[in-house]
Parts: structure tokens; sequence; C-alpha cells
């Protein structure tokens, strides 16, 4: 066993005050590099090195590791709607709360998964910044990632409906999911990109603390909050999109007898297109979740570690 050098938890300034200099050092001494927890700084040269290999991957395998992911995040979304169902005049907040918590099961089959989501695959960026990678490279590797979330959510949502849970609960999880589909196909372009940035922010803060770590356990616990903050404060994740609105659409297409039995119960159902997805929804939240994990975290990172003064 390979044991390391040094130890990076506070707790420990406790015990080195408790016991004397040469025990302390003993007892650092005895913990393993394995269970030592990685610096923000590493965690930027961890991203350029991820970077690189991602953008070089072959097109087939990043495409079906994008497949996977949106399958993944599409299962985190539809266990969200699960968990709001029949929630009306309930608690607002805690509801949002738990559908954050059922959400982040996405993040983590994807991380656990090693599958390949375009809102994290955003920090490639800072391996461009490096030039590690070309720009050809990180937007084909943005381009097929899009595709592969796309089919993969997509795919996700026509086995589900085929399932025919939507029905449960007297209809309600159906109408459920009409409802979050329907108020995100309302908004205005502006607001879903700024939702947009502000959710991959998140995505990407997540990202980063769960490569702080190197047990499973530690990324899951570290990614949850960031994830379930997002979801409870109503921001946008296109990748998530993917799946909530062409579930519903798909959905009154499918069985619009049911639809129309909820839609006295469904504010805004009359925005709910294919129109408003593709063209009014989607590409403002896909622009603002790459300002927002590019930008505000991958280029912030990037700058603080490579030009500002340490």
């Amino acid at each position: 066993m390979i044991f390391g050098q040094r130890l990076q938890w506070s707790g420990m300034a406790v015990m080195s005050d408790a016991l004397p200099p040469d025990r302390f050092a003993n007892a650092v001494a005895l913990v393993p590099a394995g269970f030592d927890d990685r610096l923000s700084r590493e965690v930027e040269e961890l991203s350029e090195d991820t970077g690189v290999k991602k953008a070089n991957n072959p097109p087939l395998t990043t495409f079906v590791l994008g497949i996977m992911a949106g399958a993944f995040i599409a299962l985190g979304a539809y266990f969200a709607i699960i968990v709001s169902t029949g929630s009306a005049g309930v608690w607002w907040g805690g509801i949002q709360f738990m559908k954050g918590i059922a959400f982040s099961m996405g993040l983590v089959l994807v991380i656990a998964g090693g599958a390949e989501l375009f809102t994290g695959n955003i920090l490639i960026v800072m391996a461009y910044a490096s030039r590690k990678v070309t720009l050809r490279r990180m937007l084909r590797n943005w381009g097929l990632v899009f595709a592969g979330n796309f089919v993969g959510a997509l795919g996700t949502a026509v086995l589900l409906i085929l399932t025919g849970v939507y029905t449960a609960a007297d209809g309600e999880l159906g109408a459920a999911a009409l409802k979050i589909a329907a108020a995100k196909a309302a908004l205005a372009p502006g607001e879903a990109f700024f939702r947009g940035i502000m959710c991959n922010v998140l995505v990407c803060i997540a990202i980063w603390v769960a490569l702080t770590t190197r047990t499973i356990g530690g990324k899951i616990a570290a990614l949850t909050l960031p994830i379930a903050m997002f979801v409870a404060a109503g921001f946008e994740h296109c990748v998530a999109n993917m799946f909530f609105l062409p579930y519903a659409l798909l959905l009154a297409w499918w069985d619009p007898a049911f639809v129309a039995g909820v839609a006295d119960h469904v504010p805004h159902l009359d925005a709910l297109t294919w129109w408003n997805f593709l063209v009014a929804t989607l590409p403002f939240v896909s622009l603002g979740n790459i300002v927002g994990g590019g930008v505000f975290v991958g280029m912030a990172y990037w700058v603080i570690y490579k030009y500002l003064p340490r």
C-alpha cells in the first residue's frame, strides 16, 4: 500500500493539538493516499486532462456514451416527477427540495457510469484555453454529446410512455409531467437563457466539488445539494428538457384523451408545442448552460489558477 504524506481534512487540526508532534506526524503518515481529497488546484489540472481525453475519444464512443447520459438524466427527471405527484397545496419548498434530491440520481448515474453529459462537458473549455485541445475537437465533442443526450432522453421518454405509468395516482403522475413541461414551454427566451446560466453554474460546481473526492460515496455527497438547488429553484437544464418536454408532447400524441381529461389542471398547456420546445426554449437554455458552465465556472477557475497570483 502506498501511503500519503499529507492530509487535507481540517478536523485533523484538532488531533494535532491533542497529540504530541511526533505522534501526530506518525498518524498522518498512516493515512492512505487514496483517501486524500484533491485540492482545487489539482481539480483544475484534472479537469484539463479529462477534457483532453473526452475531446479525443472516438466519435462513436462519444455518441453512445452521450445516449447513456441522456437516459440517466431522463430517469432522474422522471423520479423528480414522481416525487412531486399529488403535492398541490403542500409545502412548496420542501417538495422542490425533494424533487432536487430525486433528480440528482441522474447525475450520480452519469458520473458513476462514466457517461458523457453535455452540460458537464462544457468544462472542456479549460483544456481549450490551455491549448491542449483544438476548437474543432471541443465543438465536435459538444455536438456529438448533445445529439447523443437528445437520443437517450427521447428514447427514455418513449419507453416510459409505453409503460402506461402516467396513469398512476388517478392520472396525477401524468398531470404532474404535463405541468412541468408546460411551464418550461411558456418561458420567455430571456428567462430560459438566464435560468440556463444559473443551472449550469450549479451543475459544473457540483462536478468540480465531486472531483475533489476519490470515492463514489464522497462524490454523491458532494454533488447532491448543488443539483438539488438548481432543481428546487426552477433553473433550466437543456438535457433534462430533452426529456420533460418531449415526454409531455409525445404523451399528448399517444393518449390525447388522457391529456384532455387533465387539461383543466395544467396551466399554459397551449404553450406545449414542438416549436416552443425546439425553437423558443431549447436553444436559449443550451446557450445559457454553455455560458454558465464555460464562463462562470470553467474559465473562472482557469483564470484563477493559470493567471492570478497564488
